[in-house]
Formats: structure tokens, C-alpha cells, sequence
């Protein structure tokens, strides 16, 4: 069984190869079970939480699970909270092909799910990006949108404004012209789109900064009472998901369609990569596209990983 360290998963995820695995998961329409949450009680700390993700494509081809513990406690302890791994196998046989580091591996999916639907929602001549978070997702994001946009220009912001600095200085380092900002609703006026991934529970991004052209893309909202966006974003963009799930996980989706500011889905990443709906509509249309993860991602990013392993 192959064995890939949290290094080898990355550099075995190349985004235009990945974004390419994306497309083909998705209008093929494969589908997978929500994820699976199990509470892990724990005394004096934070209960701690069990997350499985599963899917599978058919018979004859490849099926995998990942699997995720969620520890808060471990803060206290100087550790990450959140450790997993992708265990990716033969349908047929049900053998164990390869084991991949989850959190290279959900990082850099993410990324690419962002950037695919940006193929289809964002202006072709977007050109600067906003990153919204400094995290290790947000920090993925210049990368996979400059495979499927000629992006040349990043701003950073982050509620922490030496975080901010180091993304820059590593944007910098590869040759990427980055720059951090210290007033958020300004950098959002500066940019063609706007990439918030963070941990917030109440709105950072308000409706009334966008301008008309612009693509904002929301992934930090995975459940309900998370929301990165106030309800005039869902009013004035036209809205699409990576899933089904993203209308009943996140408050971002969930909170706008309870208050009415929200009436319709768009489509969802299944519906774009399938052609049954049409992306950006017009130069001046407002787009904005919420994603929470779908195991098929996993699946897809595992395959290319193995099938670019196969190919070294």
C-alpha cells in the first residue's frame, strides 16, 4: 500500500491535474452519503469529535474514507485540533491502495473547488484576488485559482495582521505579487474576487461593499451557526453550492433562506461541471459560491494522487 506523508500528498495534488479530477468527479455526477459525526465525550475539555467522510464510485473503480478527528482540547496541549488521514481503496476487491495525509489532502480539494467553480462563476478577466483568512486553506488559494484565472495580483487580510504577513512573504517568495491589507471592506473593493476562509459566527464580508462583476467565494461556514456573510450578500448575488448538503450545514446558506433574503439555489458544482446551468450570465452579475466539503472531493484528489504516484 502506498504511504504518503503530509509533503508527498501535496506534491502528488498538482492543481491543474486536480482541478481536472474535480470536473470529471462531478459531472459524472457521482454522489456519496453526508459525513458521519460522532460527539467523543471528554471531562474537563471540550468534547472531542469523530467525522467520517465515505464515497464511492461504482463498481470496477475506486472508493475511499476519510477520517477526522476534531480535538479542541488539544490547544491546551500545544497540538493541532484537528488530525486525518485518506484511505483510499479497489471497489472491486475492497484491497487498500493507498493512505494520504487528510489535512494536505482536504486543503488542497478545497483550493481546487474553489477554483473550479470560479471557471464557471468568476469574469475571465478577473485579476486580483482577495484571501480572506491566512489559514492553511486560505493559503492554498492564490495557487489553484492562478491554474484557471490570470490572477497577478493577491491581497491578504487576516484578523491577525502578522499572519497576514507571513502569507504574503510566502506568496512573495514564489514569485506572486501579494500584498496584506488593514481595512477589510477597502481590499474588497479592490478585488475581482473574494476568497473568505475562516472560522467566523458572525458576518465579516457585508452585501453592500460588492461591486457589480464580482465573485465571492465562502468556505470557512460548515455548520449552522458558523456564517461569514451578512443576508444582503445571498439578496444581491446570484448562488451556487458544491452541494446539497452546504443548505442544510451552513449558516451562510441556511440563516439567509430562514429570514427570505435567499429564494433560490442557483445550481451546485454538479449542475455546472454537467452543463445543465449556465454560470456567469454577464459581466455585472454577482456571483457567490458556498462550499462545506464534499467526500467526493476526497475521492477525486485521492485518485490523483495515486494515479500521479503511478506515473513518477
Amino acid at each position: 500500500m502506498l504511504v504518503l506523508d503530509a509533503a508527498a500528498t501535496a506534491a502528488a495534488l498538482d492543481y491543474p491535474a486536480l482541478i481536472s479530477g474535480l470536473r470529471e468527479m462531478f459531472a459524472a455526477g457521482v454522489a456519496a452519503p453526508l459525513r458521519h459525526v460522532h460527539s467523543l465525550p471528554r471531562a474537563g475539555e471540550p468534547d472531542a469529535a469523530l467525522l467520517l467522510m465515505p464515497a464511492w464510485m461504482g463498481e470496477a473503480s475506486h472508493g475511499g474514507v476519510k477520517i477526522v478527528n476534531v480535538v479542541p482540547g488539544n490547544a491546551a496541549r500545544g497540538l493541532p485540533a484537528v488530525t486525518a488521514s485518506y484511505l483510499l481503496f479497489d471497489e472491486t476487491t475492497g484491497a487498500h491502495l493507498a493512505l494520504l495525509d487528510g489535512r494536505a489532502l482536504t486543503g488542497r480539494r478545497t483550493a481546487a473547488a474553489s477554483a473550479l467553480a470560479a471557471s464557471c462563476l468568476a469574469r475571465a478577466d478577473a485579476r486580483t484576488l482577495l484571501v480572506v483568512g491566512a489559514g492553511h486553506v486560505g493559503s492554498e488559494m492564490p495557487a489553484a485559482y492562478r491554474a484557471v484565472l490570470p490572477i497577478d495580483r493577491v491581497l491578504v487580510w487576516n484578523r491577525t495582521p502578522a499572519r497576514a504577513e507571513r502569507l504574503v512573504e510566502h506568496l512573495r517568495q514564489q514569485g506572486v505579487a501579494a500584498e496584506r491589507r488593514a481595512d477589510l471592506e477597502a481590499a474588497v473593493g479592490e478585488a475581482d474576487i473574494v476568497s473568505c476562509a475562516t472560522l467566523a459566527t458572525a458576518p465579516m464580508i457585508r452585501g453592500d461593499w460588492l461591486k457589480p462583476g464580482q465573485h465571492l467565494d465562502l468556505v470557512g461556514s460548515f455548520l449552522p451557526h458558523m456564517c461569514e456573510t451578512d443576508d444582503v450578500v445571498t439578496a444581491r448575488g446570484r448562488v451556487f453550492l458544491d452541494g446539497p448538503a452546504a443548505a442544510i450545514e451552513s449558516g451562510d446558506i441556511k440563516g439567509p433562506m430562514a429570514s427570505g433574503a435567499l429564494r433560490e439555489i442557483a445550481g451546485t458544482l454538479y449542475d455546472l461541471c454537467g452543463g445543465r446551468v449556465e454560470g456567469r450570465r454577464s459581466a455585472e452579475e454577482i456571483t457567490v459560491f458556498k462550499s462545506v466539503g464534499l467526500a467526493v472531493e476526497d475521492l477525486a484528489a485521492a485518485r490523483v494522487a495515486l494515479a500521479a504516484r503511478q506515473a513518477g
